[in-house]
């Protein structure tokens, strides 16, 4: 993935407008103890929703103590509210992995 949020915030060396987007929605939302959001679209090339540019499929991890006490379920839907503008617009598909603050 790309790198844990760091208190210097804005785009990282290589992240595209989508990206730097989701990671400001995911930081604004939940004040993340980790971050990473890595854009898997290059290996999805040939397949549904690719585009040219990439930025449609992307891994994103979230460590956060907003999803303490809540099931993987309502994480993605809590997460998927927060990118809601970008789900609607060039992505296309998210991998998940969130955790609590107290979770490994």
């Amino acid at each position: 993935m790309n790198g844990n949020i760091d208190a210097s915030g804005g785009a990282r060396e290589g992240e595209g407008p989508v990206t730097v987007r989701m990671r400001a929605a995911l930081e604004a939302a939940f004040a993340p103890l980790e971050l990473d959001i890595a854009d898997d679209s290059e290996s999805h090339r040939g397949h549904g929703g690719h585009r040219e540019g990439g930025e449609t499929h992307f891994k994103v991890r979230v460590r956060s103590a907003a999803f303490d006490g809540k099931g993987r379920v309502e994480r993605q839907r809590m997460v998927h509210r927060a990118l809601k503008a970008e789900l609607e617009g060039r992505v296309h598909a998210l991998s998940l992995s969130l955790s609590g603050a107290e979770e490994a």
